[in-house]
């Protein structure tokens, strides 16, 4: 493979091999997680690339999603924090995107939305913009708690203190439990949760192969808080979290993100990163900062084939629309995000 190709990495044999010999990959490179993404929503992957000799040249990660109520287009990729496109200067950056929009208007797609990129596109307006944050974890544990705010590390004790039980794990159960959290956090947030059956697919494929584990926090055998972490290579990518707003008083949440943390720079990995933050999401910003980690920009680009241009969107859920989801009962919800969600990837 020495020209410009697409490919689906699920049916490539050592697709994560190649990506372990080329720079800037994460999780969300790998064939593991486009297996996910393509079993659960019946997306396409087109993933634009160049192999050169046992690596990757070039890579533009793209899943086609075609849906009869959003329309088809093309996205780098959904359900993704960010994705940035592995190539080693800006002329091999325009080949890919010169390639891919080529493919949309063969395909017909309204519009292909990247999900990084802005080294390279940054004379265009971002569709949209968020924050990321990145933790060193190769400095081990007494310097990772030094470098705590003195207001994370009250909370931590503060959980310890109210025996708060911190468990890692890989278990079928931890899953159940926390979809289980995650229903009640997306109704607070006025979402509908992701649909189970993406959970469990992202159990098969990727935490029951030890490419991924789960932390819980439970007071008295009650389960009420519970992360999910992701990792290739050195790094971890903490990718959703959950808990029972009864017990926040706790600060569990604390305690388990400090546990993972810690187990993390045990086991060998080098960073952490904490997924993207809406701007206007300040609390959480402010959560993830009190960990010591960096933050940094985030840009989504989208290309308009209508209007051949990169363009804005609000991107956000009109708050009326939250109100109704936060005031529907569990069941409902679960019913709309199952049916939901891929349309909108």
């Amino acid at each position: 493979m020495h020209e410009l190709t697409f490919v689906n990495p699920v049916e490539q044999e050592n697709w994560n091999n190649l990506l372990l010999n080329t720079a800037g990959c994460s999780f969300f490179h790998t064939a593991d997680w486009a297996d996910v993404l393509s079993r659960s929503y019946n997306y396409q992957p087109l993933y634009l690339c160049k192999k050169k000799d046992d690596k990757l040249d070039c890579l533009l990660p793209i899943m086609e999603v075609a849906s009869p109520l959003t329309g088809k287009r093309g996205a780098s990729l959904p359900f993704t924090d960010c994705c940035e496109p592995l190539v080693v200067d800006r002329d091999q950056f325009q080949e890919l995107i010169s390639r891919a929009i080529e493919l949309g208007r063969k395909r017909k797609w309204r519009y292909l939305e990247i999900r990084g990129g802005e080294k390279y596109l940054a004379e265009e307006k971002p569709a949209q913009i968020f924050w990321g944050h990145e933790l060193d974890l190769s400095c081990g544990e007494q310097q990772l708690s030094s470098g705590l705010r003195a207001s994370t590390r009250r909370n931590i004790k503060k959980a310890q203190n109210e025996k708060v039980e911190v468990q890692i794990s890989t278990s079928q159960n931890a899953l159940k439990e926390f979809c289980r959290l995650n229903v009640m956090t997306r109704r607070e947030h006025g979402l509908p949760p992701q649909p189970y059956q993406f959970f469990q697919n992202l159990y098969d494929r990727v935490i029951a192969r030890n490419k991924g584990f789960l932390v819980t926090a439970s007071v008295s055998g009650q389960i009420i808080a519970a992360n999910v972490y992701l990792h290739f290579d050195k790094e971890v990518i903490y990718k959703y979290g959950a808990s029972d707003r009864k017990y926040q008083h706790l600060r569990a949440n604390n305690l388990v993100m400090w546990e993972a943390i810690k187990w993390s720079s045990e086991n060998g990995f080098q960073q952490m990163t904490f997924g993207r933050t809406e701007q206007e999401h300040q609390g959480l910003m402010q959560f993830k900062a009190g960990w010591g980690a960096k933050q940094y920009r985030i840009c989504y680009y989208k290309y308009d084939f209508k209007g051949n241009e990169f363009v804005s969107e609000s991107g956000s859920i009109h708050p009326t629309i939250k109100n109704i989801f936060s005031k529907l009962p569990a069941s409902a919800l679960r019913t709309l995000g199952r049916i939901l969600y891929r349309h909108m990837g």
